[in-house]
């Protein structure tokens, strides 16, 4: 039974230290890239947008709020939080995802809508982009 508890605390330890001995530094980043499908024209766009600020796609807006990767010398992980709405033909806005995107796994968090769909890419210090006047 003592066995049994004790290697239950060791599984639950790796588990929160993401698998390994020591956890990885994130990074947070100025920009998010996203890639959006637009199914109607099959056009496939990607696009950055800084963090708290908010690009339309579509019917869609899309809002990054953090934005990580990981140092150069660790595995790659890059992960955002999300928010997506869309405008609806009545100009109502409806929010149809919240949560993280996961750049590794794109079909496990991405945004799939009737007419669009939009993914996590990267996520990057700076952006050819203009920033928004406040995130200067």
């Amino acid at each position: 039974m003592k066995t049994r508890f004790l290697t239950a605390t060791a599984f639950l330890f790796v588990l929160a230290s993401g698998g390994s001995g020591a956890q990885a530094e994130k990074i947070a980043n100025r920009v998010a890239v996203f890639s959006g499908l637009d199914k109607i024209t099959g056009r496939i766009i990607s696009f950055d947008v800084y963090i708290n600020e908010t690009v339309q796609f579509g019917a869609l807006q899309v809002t990054p709020r953090v934005c990580y990767t990981r140092p150069a010398t660790e595995a790659p992980q890059t992960t955002a939080f999300i928010e997506v709405d869309e405008v609806t033909l009545a100009k109502k806005v409806q929010r149809i995802f919240t949560g993280w995107m996961f750049a590794a796994s794109p079909g496990l968090h991405a945004v799939e809508h009737p007419i669009y769909d939009v993914w996590l890419i990267d996520c990057k210090a700076t952006s050819p982009v203009t920033p928004p006047s406040d995130s200067q």
